[in-house]
């Protein structure tokens, strides 16, 4: 686990360094080539000052999203890896490979299976913003120091429990049905930190094995396409709700916004 942590931290300070102008701008170009990043609705290259900055790039103009009541969007730029129902208290991290729902979440009882799950896998490539996918109130939030091991596809089918191995944070929230949902970031290789816009308290990557829990005795209202916080790095989101239909195929590439189910 150390060795993944360190040079996550290593590769993080190198990403958060910011070279002469010239200098970063080629790092910039190099970065956006070899990974065949859209730029369109970002930044000229040359305004990231450093890489951690082009990582974690914001939107320059809005995205289109349905702000209906009763549907559920994407909330970041990804691929959906998996998509089914809970059983027994498994869910998959990929096809083969499957974990224990209460464990990732930090749970005491498994969920019930109606609960369907969703993984959002984003690439190096991605917008590394992730956002509410529907109007919720934060309850709490959960954090879960760990291991840093990639979350791509090789990965996920060679590691057994990668999700509950990595460290991750859970914000436990309640939908607009007032259904229990969570949302899960989970860390990766490389990603430095990951980052709630709104609790400024969790610091990722830090002391390994530390768990720690937010209660909000006034939970935290976020409206539908509210930036969540960011990853600084590709990684994964995992979101576990009830009562959905039409929910995304596997193979799917969505991007922030995009429809990936309703509310029944």
């Amino acid at each position: 686990m150390a060795f993944n942590n360190k040079v996550s931290r290593l590769f993080g300070k190198f990403a958060n360094h910011s070279f002469p102008s010239i200098i970063q701008k080629i790092i910039n170009s190099i970065y956006v080539r070899i990974f065949k990043i859209d730029m369109s609705e970002f930044g000229d290259i040359s305004s990231y000052g450093s890489l951690n900055a082009l990582f974690t790039r914001s939107l320059c103009r809005n995205r289109a999203i349905d702000f209906s009541k009763d549907v559920l969007i994407s909330p970041c730029d990804s691929l959906i890896t998996e998509c089914s129902k809970i059983q027994n208290d498994t869910a998959l991290q990929i096809k083969g490979m499957s974990y224990r729902v209460s464990e990732l979440l930090g749970e005491r009882d498994g969920l019930q299976e109606e609960y369907l799950y969703i993984n959002f896998y984003l690439s190096p490539k991605d917008y590394h913003r992730y956002h509410a996918p529907c109007d919720m109130e934060v309850l709490q939030v959960r954090y879960f120091g760990g291991e840093l091991l990639p979350v791509n596809k090789p990965s996920l089918k060679k590691n057994s429990n990668l999700f509950i191995k990595n460290e991750r944070v859970v914000l436990v929230c309640r939908d607009i049905k007032g259904e229990i949902m969570y949302f899960v970031a989970v860390g990766a290789l490389n990603v430095g930190k990951m980052v709630l816009h709104f609790e400024s308290r969790v610091e990722t990557n830090t002391t390994a094995n530390q768990n720690i829990v937010y209660h909000y005795e006034i939970p935290k209202t976020i409206k539908k396409g509210d930036e969540l916080g960011m990853f600084k790095m590709g990684s994964t989101v995992v979101m576990f709700i009830k009562n959905i239909k039409n929910p995304p195929l596997c193979d799917t590439k969505v991007r922030f916004g995009d429809s990936v189910g309703q509310f029944v």
